[in-house]
Formats: C-alpha cells, sequence, structure tokens
C-alpha cells in the first residue's frame, strides 16, 4: 500500500497546494482582521474545505470516464455562461454571477476547467492535423465561444486568461510557428502601441528579424505583419471604445502616479507594502499598509502584498518557489504522460496558473495592467478557489495516469 502511494500520488505538488492555500487563508485572514470584514474569512475556509474535498474526487475520477465526459462538460458550461448572461447577477459591472443567498457562483471560472478538456479531447485525437485549416478552426472555436461569452459579460481579465491558454496548448499539440506568430505578433504590437510609436516600431522589427531568421514564405510573412501593423495602428481607436473604468486601469498601468489618489492608487499603495517589508517583514498583523485598510478589498487581487509586508522578500519569494515547483512537477508530468490526452490536459491547466501568477504579480507589482485577475489559491473567491482546486486534482490524476496510453 505504501509503495502504492509512494508510485502514485505527487507528494509535491499535494503538499505546495495545501501550503499555498494555508498561505493564503492567513493572507486573508490579516487583511480583513482590522477591516471589519471577517466574513469573507470565513467564507474563504468553506470554500477551502470543499475544494480539498473536490480537488481529491477529481484525482481518483477514472481516466477514460474523464475523457468521456469531456465534451458533455464543455458544452454544459457553455450553457451557463450563456445563461448568466440572461439571468445572473451584477457585481463591480460585471454580470457573470449566480447568486445563493450570500454565496456567488462564477461560471467563467469553472470553464477554464472544461475548455481545456474539451480542447485536450479534440487535439488529442490521432484524425487532427493544425496544419488543416478546418481542424484548427475547430481548435481556436473551443476557446473563442467561451471568450467571447466572458466578454460580453463584461470581463476582460478572464477572457484573455482564456487566450493566454491557447497559445501553449496549440504549441504543445503540434502548431507550426507561424501558426503561433499569427495569434502573438498582433496582440504584442497592441500591447506595445498603447506604450507609444517607439515600443510598436520596435515589435514590428522584432518581427521582420524573425521572419528572416525562420525563412519563412514571404507571402505569408506579408500577410502577418500586415495584420501586425493594422491592429497596432487600431489601438486608439479600440481604446476609446472601451468602457471609463477600463481605460482607467490601462491609464493607471501606464502611469500610476497620474492619478495617484483614483485609477493608481492601488498599483501605488501595493508598491508601498511591498517595498516596506524588507527582507524579514514586519509580522503576522503587523503590516501598516494592510491593518490600516490603505488597499480596498486587499483581499482579493492584491493579496500578495499582503505576505510581501508582513513577511519580507522571504514570505514572497517562498510563495513564487511553491509556484515554480508545482508548475516545473506539472510540466515533466506532461513531459513524460504517455497519453496526449493527459500531456494537453496538463499543459492546460499549467498555461492557465502561469497566465494567472504573471498577470496577478505583475499587477500587484506594477508592471502589469490591473485587469481583475486573482492570485491562484491565495486570493479571496469561492468559485476561483474552487475552480483552481479542481484543476490541481486534474494534474495529479494526470500523474497518476501518466503511463496509461
Amino acid at each position: 500500500m505504501q509503495n502504492w502511494f509512494s508510485e502514485n500520488i505527487n507528494f509535491g505538488i499535494l503538499i505546495s497546494t495545501l501550503l499555498l492555500v494555508l498561505i493564503g487563508l492567513g493572507s486573508i485572514y490579516s487583511a480583513t482582521y482590522d477591516a471589519g470584514a471577517s466574513d469573507f474569512f470565513n467564507r474563504q475556509l468553506i470554500w477551502a474545505g470543499i475544494g480539498l474535498v473536490a480537488m481529491l474526487v477529481v484525482m481518483f475520477v477514472p481516466f477514460r470516464t474523464l475523457q468521456l465526459l469531456s465534451y458533455p462538460l464543455y458544452i454544459f458550461s457553455i450553457l451557463m455562461l450563456i445563461a448568466v448572461l440572461i439571468f445572473g447577477k451584477t457585481v463591480a459591472g460585471s454580470k457573470s454571477w449566480f447568486g445563493f443567498g450570500t454565496f456567488g457562483l462564477q461560471p467563467s471560472e469553472f470553464v477554464k476547467v472544461t475548455c481545456v478538456l474539451a480542447l485536450a479531447t479534440y487535439l488529442s485525437d490521432k484524425k487532427i492535423n493544425l496544419s488543416r485549416f478546418k481542424n484548427l478552426i475547430v481548435a481556436l472555436l473551443i476557446v473563442l465561444i467561451p471568450v467571447v461569452l466572458i466578454i460580453r459579460q463584461p470581463d476582460v481579465g478572464t477572457a484573455i486568461i482564456y487566450i493566454l491558454m491557447l497559445i501553449p496548448v496549440l504549441y504543445w499539440a503540434g502548431a507550426s510557428l507561424t501558426l503561433l506568430l499569427i495569434i502573438i505578433s498582433p496582440a504584442a504590437a497592441a500591447v506595445a502601441a498603447l506604450f507609444g510609436i517607439t515600443p510598436f516600431l520596435i515589435v514590428l522589427a522584432a518581427l521582420l528579424i524573425t521572419f528572416f531568421v525562420l525563412k519563412e514564405n514571404k507571402l505569408i510573412s506579408a500577410i502577418i505583419f500586415s495584420i501586425t501593423v493594422l491592429v497596432g495602428v487600431s489601438v486608439q481607436f479600440i481604446y476609446g471604445k472601451l468602457a471609463p473604468y477600463q481605460q482607467k486601469r490601462i491609464d493607471a498601468f501606464l502611469n500610476p502616479e497620474a492619478d495617484p489618489l483614483g485609477s493608481g492608487y492601488n498599483v501605488i499603495q501595493s508598491k508601498v507594502a511591498i517595498g516596506s517589508g524588507g527582507v524579514f517583514g514586519k509580522g503576522f498583523l503587523e503590516g501598516s499598509q494592510t491593518q490600516l485598510n490603505f488597499i480596498p478589498a486587499q483581499w482579493t487581487d492584491f493579496i500578495y502584498c499582503v505576505p510581501a509586508e508582513e513577511f519580507g522578500f522571504v514570505g514572497s519569494i517562498l510563495i513564487l518557489i511553491l509556484f515554480a515547483y508545482i508548475l516545473f512537477r506539472s510540466i515533466n508530468v506532461a513531459s513524460t504522460a504517455k497519453s496526449r490526452y493527459a500531456s494537453l490536459v496538463t499543459m492546460g491547466v499549467v498555461s492557465i496558473f502561469t497566465a494567472h501568477i504573471l498577470i496577478n504579480i505583475g499587477m500587484v507589482m506594477g508592471i502589469m495592467p490591473v485587469i481583475g485577475v486573482p492570485l491562484p489559491l491565495l486570493s479571496y473567491g469561492g468559485s476561483f478557489l474552487l475552480s483552481t482546486m479542481l484543476m490541481v486534482g486534474l494534474l495529479l490524476n494526470m500523474y497518476i495516469n501518466r503511463k496509461e496510453y
């Protein structure tokens, strides 16, 4: 029995996950301690218990059953996204919640799980070849259908996570570099154009150098380059069509000091909290930025600055090490799994986690736009914590079945 556990349970991922959940609970307790918001901690504690049970259940679901359920679960979750647009509750300007008394459920968080399963099922079919236009379109639609519905809510931050999951999974499934350039280069040009003409020209120059090095077909290169230029010069027009709160978030990202009491307030206070933590921090429940509530609702998207202030560089780097360990071990599982389905599911989850971690910590440190992306296993949010632990359950399941074909 002991040999079975050591052979089939990835204790590294499991223990790292539990440690991050405990750090998250401690951080939420601290952030709500003097804010009169202890209900948030109590709810998160309940969701952590539910998430732990859900993770263990998913971990032991028979491998083939999971694969057979991938499409039905995906279709059901898409119907939930449609239903929430009609019957959902609006919170913070986004109609993305079903309300059940004091609890809420956000379907877009669970669609991340079903989207990864459906995409992996499709791409693992031996008949699928991404060089065929029809196959590629179907793969894109599996991701873009929920993206369109989520943007309608609107919840741009969550929609971006789906796109950032798609690119690595397509690469892992064998997509050509040309295809990836078609997806990546317009997005890079759009972001660069927000910073001005010089960064935009640098992206275009980098794209030309890439074409030269890869010796791509000249006609295809010209088409990709034209699309990239068109997207880049359209950025200001698209910016004008965004909601005012979205424009403020982009402005705060580009120059937080321009509106220190408005859109840039959270980022500035977050950077102060991180910087004031020093090497070893101020101690649990002793963070002045946290306990004096300088950052509104710090227990949500800005939770990372709580351990960074109270446990300093040591505490914040420990969190990064735990995340890095989970990602590294998961990539190892994706590389060694015999089943293409297991490999793609694992890579999908890794991509989602990586996107969340980089964007959230980038937001908190002021090097990424504030787009409402929470930190896995730490940020407050029942739906997000539950869906994250379901995905950890998938990682553990794929590890158990890594030798299955």
